[in-house]
């Protein structure tokens, strides 16, 4: 049973809880969409599966029935922890605490909810394209309803942002002794995140209008989250040089692995929309070169991440120990987003220029260690969903720290 009414206890960094059970629903899509062929449609549809899963093969139908119950089983998941977060936060905004987190460094914390908002959208279109049959015929339709709600959800997060840094740049009393780890990159995640799905339209749509407003307003975001990621990145690197990393917020060293394939795979679905909407030669040689940039710079960071984390103890103590905050799920979005990305680097950037075979043994063995990754982060992901949110039989649970 998940605990209910925390109170003070309550931070929105647990908003990360729905943000990691949306990411895993849209991880196990990710099979489907380079797995399964979809010739008339930019993506699997429901046309798709249905006869694959009706067919005779029966190895195949297994394969794709398993893999779309676990989209539904993380969707389920995902859902009732938004639900349950949207509970909790509006009793939140009615304490003190509340007044207390806006006027310090974690307000920025609240960048985790139009995060979560921005997954949701994306799971209800996956979800939508799998489950309702002939969707993709009106899909120019969706479109232009897909960016009114990724374009609100981005709306509400510059709003988020701006009372953050007017706060901050006025006042000036920025804790840099205490803001040291890479924790207040979290916007920087939250406006990724809008752009890539504000690129969707461009790169799925046969409109010219649709593709123009999409990549237009992609571009919006995505300019602010590069800019602001250089900046805080400097900022983040020096506060924990000088002052050793927060111990807590140590998992926020792979924040980067998240923002650096939402970033990577906005730059894909752009470079697409230009290339079927305004004619733009498309070059998948480029794909191979940046997305082997981006996984370079994902497993640098991962490496880092690790390291430090080993140092601190940290996955003793707050994974398999009795320590835990809610900023420990920050750890499934990095496992998550390393899978995702892997995956596109393995058919983008591999498969399509002709470097390996799609399909061949290779192929698989080189899926291999991005399916390892998917799995113990799901296998983290219950872990902490069990300690944290859980009602604990024992004693021992009120050691946890919920804030």
């Amino acid at each position: 049973m998940i605990r209910k009414n925390l109170g003070a206890a309550y931070s929105p960094l647990y908003f990360l809880a729905a943000l990691g059970a949306g990411g895993l629903s849209v991880s196990f899509f990710i099979y489907l969409m380079f797995l399964v062929p979809h010739p008339n449609s930019a993506m699997v549809t429901f046309g798709d599966v249905w006869p694959i899963l009706t067919g005779s093969h029966w190895v195949n139908a297994g394969l794709v029935g398993l893999t779309i119950a676990a989209i539904l089983f993380f969707a389920f998941f995902h859902f009732k922890l938004l639900i349950w977060n949207i509970q909790e936060y509006a009793q939140f905004k009615r304490l003190e605490a509340f007044v207390t987190l806006l006027n310090s460094n974690a307000e920025i914390g609240l960048m985790t909810i139009p995060l979560t908002l921005a997954m949701s959208v994306n799971v209800l279109f996956v979800l939508g394209a799998l489950l309702v049959p002939g969707l993709w015929t009106v899909v120019e339709w969706l479109f232009p309803m897909a960016i009114i709600a990724f374009f609100a959800i981005g709306i509400y997060a510059l709003n988020i942002l701006v009372r953050y840094f007017t706060r901050a740049l006025v006042g000036g009393n920025v804790d840099f002794t205490t803001n040291n780890s890479l924790a207040p990159m979290i916007s920087m995640f939250a406006f990724a995140m809008i752009a890539v799905g504000l690129a969707a339209p461009a790169s799925m749509s046969d409109n010219t209008l649709t593709i123009a407003v999409s990549i237009a307003l992609s571009l919006f975001f995505f300019t602010i989250a590069l800019l602001l990621t250089v900046i805080k990145l400097v900022n983040g690197f020096h506060s924990m040089m000088t002052n050793g990393i927060s111990e807590p917020a140590s998992p926020s060293l792979w924040i980067m692995i998240p923002i650096l394939t939402l970033l990577g795979i906005t730059w894909i679905r752009l470079t697409h929309g230009l290339h079927h909407g305004f004619d733009n030669p498309l070059n998948y040689s480029s794909f191979f070169v940046s997305s082997m940039m981006i996984v370079s710079l994902q497993i640098l960071f991962g490496l880092i991440g690790y390291a430090v984390m080993k140092r601190l103890g940290y996955f003793a103590h707050y994974i398999n120990g009795d320590k835990g905050n809610a900023g420990s799920f920050a750890l499934i979005c990095p496992g998550v987003a390393f899978f995702v990305f892997g995956m596109f680097f393995l058919n983008l950037g591999l498969a399509h220029n002709h470097i390996i075979t799609h399909g061949s043994w290779l192929y698989f063995a080189m899926m291999v260690p991005f399916t390892i990754v998917q799995l113990i982060t799901i296998r983290v992901f219950f872990k902490l969903k069990s300690k944290l949110l859980h009602v604990q039989p024992t004693a021992s649970a009120s050691k946890v720290q919920t804030a």
